[in-house]
């Protein structure tokens, strides 16, 4: 379920990036001066396409990405369910210390020597 979910999502990424290519620019650049004669209503109306088709990949994507999460988050519930793999992130994160080795305390610092100021 979860790579057939990330499949999905590409795709509709690769799509999404493509209409973005394909619109044109609202403030049209130096492009509006030269070709506002060839603009008719049959452009406005393909501009209005690509944006609903950008709204609705854009919505998709989101929501791809909500079903995602869930999909990861209940496969890994499931998956921490072995008992071999509790025992061992146990013994992971237990300290260990060696025990052969004898706790000592630090020793008390000898006392210091007092400072002899050189005669002048």
């Amino acid at each position: 379920m979860y790579l057939v979910l990330i499949i999905i999502t590409i795709i509709i990424c690769i799509l999404l990036g493509l209409i973005v290519l394909i619109q044109n620019p609202k403030g049209g650049g130096l492009s509006s001066n030269f070709s506002s004669s060839s603009q008719l209503m049959g452009v406005q109306k393909t501009g209005d396409f690509l944006e609903k088709g950008t709204w609705v990949l854009a919505i998709s994507v989101m929501v791809l990405s909500l079903a995602i999460n869930v999909a990861v988050k209940g496969g890994a519930s499931a998956g921490s369910s072995n008992p071999a793999l509790k025992e061992q992130i146990e013994k992971a994160s237990k300290p260990t210390a060696p025990a052969s080795a004898p706790l000592s305390l630090p020793s008390t610092p000898a006392p210091a020597k007092p400072e002899t100021k050189p005669a002048k």
